[in-house]
């Protein structure tokens, strides 16, 4: 198992821009997953630890784009109908076998290969056949219905890249020149643990004082959705010495240690002094809303990440900065996600330096996308999330919002595969 550079995660400063943040991220983090191989059907969602390049053309000939009749253009009569002879048959995977003959039309169907030198392709609704001879209109263009050799990929061509991670376009791009297997990276191994007397398994009982822990399972389904290898390693108890032993077992296993809460310095927070009993831990404050602290850092040379306690802060900062940190653990090079222009169908109080996130639901409002709020913004308010199906992302420069404006939506699904 590869290990983190000792100063990765070393950050000085106070309140950071969550863009600096994701470039420290991007320029000091590298991929500690290893290679493997697996067949082509299995290589979704992985990401891609070779280029593939083309060994031929995609096409590898001129092909037909319809059913119908190949010629030589020069044949043609082109301000009256043409009159020509069917002098063979072409079908997919069947070329002609012998060279064309000008003079002849040659019965072609979709994909076929083009006979070697007929140059244009008619529709065969558009023609009429009369015993072994097949009427053509005038009208046609040069090169009309004909697909070239190569059109898509040429040979030598990468057609995916290395660290890519794999859609299904992907691997019919890979089949297309030949690929039947494919060198991904390995499934980072994540861990997830909480930690504290008072927090309970949805499974038990919680008595008066305790909550159930609902942060372990949106971040195990998170790291699941991102296609990890997830342990759950449930609750942890509130014992330094316990604490410490069950990290440096976890790390010998595992690429990527998390957890939410119990990271700060209070006489109960014991998750800090655990990890420096093997490690090293930063604090990054960013800033965001919800949000602002994360811990970063390592226990025994694996990457150790702490997420903020509320709920929605959790979440919000798994998908702003866990995620890429993620990804790029597990080689991935795209670590951006799309964010799409809509209109405000609220209006919103922002403090300006400061990149805040506001959990929104898609509706249409005259035609028009529209982002409608929830009703309610705290950090711990989980059902803003299941209300939401992105959020709206108002940078740092911007001021209070209006409905009607413009504003960049981020939906759950750019951040949570």
């Amino acid at each position: 198992m590869a290990q983190l550079k000792d100063d990765c995660f070393a950050f000085g400063g106070a309140l950071m821009p969550v863009d600096e943040a994701t470039a420290i991220l991007a320029d000091r983090v590298t991929s500690v997953a290893g290679h493997e191989t697996v067949p082509l059907a299995d290589a979704l969602g992985r990401v891609l630890a070779e280029d593939v390049s083309a060994p031929r053309d995609v096409p590898p000939h001129d092909n037909s784009a319809v059913d119908g009749y190949a010629v030589f253009f020069d044949d043609l009569i082109l301000d009256a109908e043409t009159r020509l002879p069917v002098g063979g048959r072409v079908a997919a995977g069947h070329p002609l076998g012998r060279d064309s003959q000008r003079g002849e039309a040659i019965r072609i169907f979709t994909g076929a290969p083009m006979p070697d030198g007929m140059d244009t392709v008619f529709m065969e609704e558009d023609c009429s056949v009369e015993g072994d001879t097949v009427r053509l209109p005038p009208g046609l263009k040069h090169g009309a219905n004909r697909r070239h050799r190569g059109e898509d990929v040429q040979t030598g061509d990468i057609v995916v890249a290395s660290g890519t991670r794999l859609r299904p376009q992907e691997l019919g791009l890979a089949a297309s020149v030949g690929r039947g297997t494919l060198s991904v990276f390995q499934p980072l191994r994540a861990a997830v643990f909480s930690t504290g007397d008072e927090v309970r398994d949805p499974s038990d009982d919680a008595p008066d004082g305790c909550i159930f822990d609902a942060n372990r399972y949106t971040v195990l389904g998170m790291l699941k959705d991102l296609g990890c290898h997830v342990t759950d390693l449930g609750i942890l108890s509130d014992d330094e010495d316990s604490m410490a032993v069950a990290l440096a077992t976890a790390a010998a296993e595992h690429d990527v240690l998390l957890t939410s809460g119990g990271v700060s310095a209070g006489e109960e927070d014991h998750v800090k002094a655990a990890v420096e009993r093997n490690g090293q831990i930063d604090f990054w404050r960013l800033s965001i809303k919800p949000g602002r602290p994360i811990a970063l850092g390592q226990v025994a040379g694996t990457a150790f990440v702490g997420l903020p306690g509320n709920p929605v802060a959790a979440m919000v900062t798994f998908m702003i900065l866990a995620r890429p940190l993620l990804l790029r653990l597990g080689g991935a090079a795209q670590l951006d996600a799309q964010r799409f222009p809509v209109q405000a169908g609220f209006d919103y109080k922002k403090k300006t330096g400061r990149r805040e996130w506001v959990r929104a639901r898609l509706e249409r409002d005259n035609g028009q996308l529209a982002a409608q709020k929830y009703r309610a913004g705290g950090s711990g308010i989980l059902t803003s999330m299941v209300f939401a199906d992105g959020l709206v992302e108002l940078p740092e420069e911007r001021g209070d919002v209006k409905a009607g404006e413009t504003v960049d939506f981020l939906p759950f699904n750019e951040v949570t595969r």
